[in-house]
């Protein structure tokens, strides 16, 4: 790979910039921009490359934003405290950060590597019929523009900007700062274990209800899954992590180094998919452990994998995924990555994927290695039959002329888009695809 060529770390996109840069202030990078608009050069932001899509391409400037990081601050509100943090800040470190200062995240996803202003970005989100995607605990913003403006945003500042950039999808312009909402630090049972896939589905209604952070990963060609149940306690609760052994075991070991052989064997022989996706799914072990909520939401992922994710009316998560299991018999196409689904409560967010409504994710992966065409199109199709609204930093093969009708303020995005961007600084052929 040459020298000047970026990639994501899904390895599906790569560019080579006009140019990198690491701006060291906000006002360094209001200089950069304004400057790229006035020679005719775009300008994106990236931080871990962990999007699945194009979103961060560029054929002109390439900004990192690791440097401008870090917590400027933590006040007090009638709500609860407010943290405002720097948008090049990883998530991994944010949490460390936060629980120094006796406060966590309220909610998260379940990978930690990205910066908090590109997971924010492209709606990220965690698990819990009662907690929001991470956008939902934004309380303002600090976003530079086209023309260099250092804009200040917040429901009563610059509100129609706010509301868009809350999932701005790097269209409107560089996020610099952010108000989060956080609470105090908290601690997570986990509870984990083997279930069936129909008995599962059968007791979803009562797991949301009744569940802190529910999900779980059914196992293709079975009738299994491993449920996750995670159940919010106090601060000071006394802490049972999973020993170092069983931990490396566990999520080392297992999770990543044999999956990884496994995936490579089956890309060698995929017929013998089904029958080791039994042998997995019947391997697996129940497993309960309490640890700071941030050690608990956040597992290593290193295994190489392509990624589709759409998020479905809670009601129809069911039929949804029956539905892609008769596509799989009826196929031939074998599978060996676990089907992910997690849940979320609606929100206001005007381009979130639960805008309007509670909302059902469901996640499917390729091995790397392997053909993902078929699958992802099959998913997609059925998705879409249920109205389903595909992640923004995943892959999806949606245009603006489709996702406009399940977006109620789509126009209202373009719209202030057009307003702040109208030369199109910080365009890309992802966005052209997604808002035309």
């Amino acid at each position: 790979m040459a020298q000047d060529t970026w990639r994501n770390w899904a390895g599906t996109h790569s560019s080579t910039p006009h140019r990198f840069e690491t701006p060291r202030s906000v006002a360094e990078l209001s200089m950069l921009v304004a400057k790229a608009t006035e020679q005719g050069l775009r300008v994106k932001a990236v931080g871990a490359g962990h999007s699945f899509t194009g979103v961060a391409v560029t054929d002109g400037i390439l900004v990192s934003l690791d440097n401008i990081c870090g917590i400027e601050s933590v006040r007090q509100t009638p709500e609860g405290p407010v943290a405002t943090v720097f948008a090049g800040t990883r998530l991994r470190s944010l949490n460390e950060q936060l629980w120094d200062r006796g406060l966590a995240m309220i909610n998260l996803g379940d990978i930690d590597v990205q910066s908090i202003a590109g997971a924010l970005g492209t709606g990220t989100h965690g698990t819990g019929a009662r907690f929001g995607g991470l956008a939902t605990l934004i309380r303002g913003l600090q976003i530079v523009l086209a023309d260099g403006t250092v804009a200040d945003c917040s429901e009563t500042e610059n509100p129609e900007l706010y509301q868009a950039a809350r999932v701005g999808l790097g269209a409107l312009g560089i996020i610099t700062k952010l108000d989060l909402a956080v609470t105090s630090a908290y601690a997570l049972h986990a509870s984990e274990g083997p279930a069936r896939f129909d008995e599962t589905l059968d007791g979803l209604e009562h797991d949301l209800e009744s569940v802190d952070h529910f999900e779980f990963y059914w196992f293709p060609h079975t009738n299994r899954v491993l449920t996750k149940r995670n159940t919010r306690l106090p601060g000071d609760t006394a802490l049972e992590p999973l020993s170092r052994i069983r931990g490396w075991f566990d999520d080392e070991l297992t999770s990543n180094t044999l999956f990884e052989g496994i995936n490579r064997l089956t890309t060698a022989f995929p017929a013998t998919i089904p029958q080791i996706n039994q042998i997995s799914a019947r391997a697996l072990s129940a497993r309960q452990f309490t640890d700071r909520s941030y050690r608990v939401f956040a597992s290593p992922r290193r295994v190489r994998f392509r990624e589709m994710e759409y998020a479905v009316p809670v009601e129809a998560v069911k039929d949804t995924l029956r539905e892609i299991a008769n596509w799989l018999d009826r196929s031939g196409c074998n599978i060996a990555f676990p089907v992910e689904v997690r849940f979320a409560p609606g929100d206001d967010v005007w381009m979130s994927t639960a805008n309007g409504r509670d909302s059902a994710y469901i996640a499917v992966h390729q091995y790397h290695r392997r053909d993902h065409r078929a699958y992802f199109d099959a998913v997609e199709t059925i998705a879409r039959a249920a109205d389903g609204r595909p992640h923004w930093g995943k892959m999806h093969g949606r245009t603006a002329e489709d996702l406009r009708p399940t977006y109620a303020r789509f126009d209202d995005f373009c719209t202030v888009r057009d307003k702040h961007d109208p030369s199109r600084t910080f365009d890309n052929e992802y966005l052209r695809q997604v808002l035309a």
